[in-house]
């Protein structure tokens, strides 16, 4: 299985940026989403999406950043806009699947920097 990542990069505060993860080698992926990693910090989840479209967003980030998966090209979208310097971290996709979602997968993470 793999992850390949894409779409992070440095933006000015209140600009957006799309990150995009694609995955190869999985089917029946019920549990698509994105965690961050500020320096000095847990990892956290930012967003996720079922395979029945339920999302979930991490509070700091709603109202901002919006998820989206294909099934048929099997990627998931993090939209991020009204960026803030606080959301700078490297973004990780991540993937579940089987009857208790014990297939994990993650991706190789890709750095957003927020800053003027």
């Amino acid at each position: 299985v793999q992850l390949q990542a894409s779409g992070g990069g440095l933006v000015q505060p209140g600009g957006s940026l799309n990150l995009s993860c694609a995955v190869s080698g999985m089917n029946s992926i019920n549990v698509m989403g994105w965690y961050r990693q500020a320096p000095g910090k847990k990892r956290e989840r930012v967003a996720r999406v079922t395979i029945g479209g339920s999302t979930n967003f991490l509070d700091s980030v709603k109202g901002r950043f919006t998820i989206s998966r294909d099934n048929a090209r099997n990627t998931v979208d993090l939209q991020m806009n009204s960026l803030k310097p606080e959301d700078t971290a490297v973004y990780y996709c991540n993937v579940r699947g089987g009857y208790f979602n014990e297939y994990d997968y993650w991706g190789q993470g890709t750095q957003v920097t927020v800053s003027s």
